[in-house]
């Protein structure tokens, strides 16, 4: 690993409890691959097979419903990492150990169960497989505002304890739904903060949380975001203030790719990141559900953004 940079330190160093190991695996991550040393990252998360089905995840792209396929793609990209279930990180895990940093998704759900308001998922792995396979961290989704939001967090509390303990990193996919929560109010600005802010003070160090809309879903809220002047006009106005609720940027903040959309959207959305502080993205269906040519325009393109090329 080279030299650690003046920027990663500063980030390591807002990790103030945390051990050598710990912090040495969020380094792995940081000055991996072509953002090394940046403290921007860009990571490939292939964990569609279990939530939307193989057919809809891959049959667009034959050549992705092999797993050497994605660590391949994230390789040849100079991406900081790669996160996925254990199943497809152990396809790998030999052909491609050392070539990149990994986060073993420890949880999943599926699109075949129905409770729209107690969504929740099942455990599918723990910190000794982690361990086992050289991972960098764990990855594990919080769905703040469903019925089961605190057995989901108090799960989440053990697998933290765990992880910093062996000395790995602990990301945590923020996505707000279930309970009364309204489909809009999933991506609105306040629930989306809210949800980011969870994350760390569960112990979080690296937080994923899907793009915010500017709009607002607690009338509690809306009244002191009107009040304060808190600005969200613009994308880069709102992922600066998920940066401020993840401890002023003490915490690293990284944002959904989302369902498929064009490149130039793609691109826009980077930018807004890049210009409202947050480190990056972790983005999935929009690369390897294309073309493994255009994939990679779109990563390096992506990557040019995060180095602050035009």
């Amino acid at each position: 690993m080279p030299t650690i940079t003046p920027t990663v330190k500063r980030i390591l160093d807002a990790y103030e409890s945390d051990n050598p190991g710990t912090k040495a695996n969020l380094a792995r991550i940081l000055m991996h691959g072509a953002l090394g040393g940046t403290g921007k990252m860009v990571i490939l998360p292939v964990d569609q097979g279990f939530e939307h089905g193989p057919a809809r995840s891959f049959a667009v792209n034959p050549p992705a419903y092999d797993p050497h396929y994605h660590f391949q793609l994230a390789v040849d990209a100079g991406l900081n990492a790669f996160a996925a279930p254990l199943g497809l990180i152990e396809a790998g895990a030999d052909s491609f150990a050392g070539a990149i940093p990994t986060i073993l998704k420890v949880n999943s759900a599926n699109s075949l169960t129905v409770d729209k308001q107690a969504p929740t998922q099942a455990l599918t792995a723990g910190v000794a497989d982690a361990l086992r396979l050289g991972c960098s961290a764990i990855g594990y989704t919080l769905y703040p505002g469903s019925d089961n939001a605190y057995d989901m967090i108090e799960t989440l509390r053990e697998l933290v304890i765990e992880a910093k303990e062996v000395g790995l990193a602990v990301v945590v996919w923020s996505y707000p739904r279930g309970g009364t929560l309204s489909k809009d109010g999933e991506t609105a600005l306040d629930i989306c903060a809210y949800a980011a802010h969870i994350a760390c003070l569960a112990g979080a160090h690296i937080v994923k949380v899907k793009l915010p809309t500017e709009a607002l879903e607690l009338p509690e809220a809306m009244a002191v975001y009107q009040s304060e002047g808190i600005v969200r006009e613009t994308l880069a106005q709102r992922v600066a203030h998920i940066v401020q609720s993840c401890f002023a940027g003490r915490r690293l903040v990284v944002f959904s790719g989302g369902g498929h959309k064009g490149v130039s959207g793609l691109l826009d959305d980077a930018r807004a990141i890049r210009d409202g502080g947050g480190n990056g993205s972790i983005i999935g269906r929009n690369t390897f559900q294309r073309p493994r040519d255009e994939a990679l325009d779109l990563l390096r393109d992506l990557i040019d953004i995060y180095k602050k090329k035009p």
